[in-house]
């Protein structure tokens, strides 16, 4: 079985399991042979060991069961880096991207900021504040142990020594007030659960997407202990789910009354992120 057979098998396999069989099968391939996409173009002809061709269709295996590739291949990239991942965090997703974006645009040209990223999960969002604001202070706050490890791998990884990380509930264990709170907290109401994806039920943590009854226990809990933990002229970005914007917009305006709080729509058009600037 050369490369160009084992991805065309693994292309056919996914046919119905997959969004884009083309993309993940190659990423599979990728993943047990240890080389990128242009090595596959190059050498098409070249021939599996039988222990790799058994390795790549095990994992084709699984990803028939909708198990997430990133799962699979233990990364996925983010805002321009590779993060590792597991089932103890969410696999990060380019919606995400835009709560960076605005937490850079706002703090552009400011300088000796501190920054937190609640419910850091891969550390995909503190790693990549640090990596585009060098001069900043970040921290980041988990409730798991074993999401807190991994972004602690990650951060060693792109920006070693620069990231704080606390264990505990939301904000409390933050020794400090902060000039900048983003958090991509979980906002999926219990009602909802049996509307969510397979793939997203069965392998990614509950405890990093369930909400409460309404969705909005953690984001609700979270703005009351800010009112606290944010510095005067401060800022929070909060992603939410795309019917919540009007919700956690009077969430906001009650703990910051005075507050500029605006809903952002994502590309799509759906709310996604509640941005206050106190």
């Amino acid at each position: 079985m050369n490369i160009n057979e084992a991805w065309d098998c693994g292309r056919t396999s996914l046919a119905q399991a997959s969004v884009d069989p083309q993309l993940d099968a190659r990423l599979l391939l990728e993943f047990v042979l240890e080389v990128n996409h242009s090595f596959l173009i190059a050498h098409a002809d070249q021939q599996l060991t039988d222990a790799q061709w058994q390795q790549y269709r095990h994992l084709i295996e699984r990803a028939q069961h909708k198990e997430p590739i990133p799962y699979l291949t233990k990364t996925a990239a983010f805002f321009g880096l590779d993060f590792h991942v597991s089932p103890a965090v969410l696999i990060p997703r380019p919606e995400t991207e835009q709560l960076v974006e605005l937490a850079l645009a706002w703090a552009k040209g400011k300088t000796g900021l501190l920054v937190c990223d609640v419910g850091t999960g891969s550390g995909c969002v503190a790693v990549s504040l640090a990596f585009h604001l060098p001069q900043a202070i970040v921290k980041a706050v988990d409730i798991s142990a074993e999401a807190l490890s991994l972004a602690r791998k990650n951060a060693a990884r792109h920006t070693p020594h620069r990231i704080q990380f606390y264990q505990g509930n939301l904000l409390e264990p933050l020794p400090v007030q902060v000039d900048l709170i983003v958090a991509n907290l979980p906002y999926i109401a219990r009602h909802e659960w049996t509307l969510v994806d397979d793939a997203v039920k069965w392998y990614e943590p509950t405890i990093a997407l369930e909400g409460g009854a309404s969705g909005l226990d953690l984001i609700s809990e979270m703005l009351k202990q800010s009112s606290s933990r944010l510095r005067p002229q401060g800022a929070i970005f909060l992603e939410i789910g795309w019917r919540q914007g009007l919700a956690v917009q009077q969430l906001a305006q009650r703990c910051f009354p005075a507050a500029d709080i605006t809903v952002v729509a994502d590309y799509a058009g759906h709310d996604r992120i509640v941005s206050i600037y106190t």
